[in-house]
């Protein structure tokens, strides 16, 4: 998957807006919270996203891809991954992982945060 497919994609979930709180780095968020860390556009092809509630369940990315998955700086210890987009993760699982990242956010949002239905 390329890293624009990949942007568009989490631009197209409901209330998703694109923000560059660190110079050069993009994020998509929901609300007030991040559910995909792309990077920078210059940068390697990746998505960042909350593969689990806890750094054990996020870990199976990590068994299946060890090439292609690992835990993300600073954030790993709270179940997020960083996952290359242009390795043997197929798309399909790519998309699967933004939407269980973007359903944990926006669970936790506020319900006045919370995009419609």
């Amino acid at each position: 998957m390329e890293r624009e497919e990949m942007r568009a994609y989490c631009l197209g979930k409901s209330g998703a807006w694109l923000d560059q709180p660190w110079e050069g780095d993009e994020v998509v968020k929901v609300g007030s919270r991040i559910f995909a860390f792309l990077g920078s556009p210059d940068g390697e092809p990746r998505v960042g996203v909350k593969c689990g509630p806890s750094r054990d369940v996020a870990d199976e990315w990590i068994h299946r891809y060890p090439a292609d998955a690992k835990p993300s700086p600073y954030i790993g210890r709270s179940g997020w991954n960083t996952l290359r987009l242009d390795g043997e993760i197929e798309d399909e699982e790519l998309t699967v992982a933004v939407d269980a990242s973007y359903d944990a956010v926006v669970a936790k949002l506020p319900k006045r945060e919370r995009p419609p239905a």
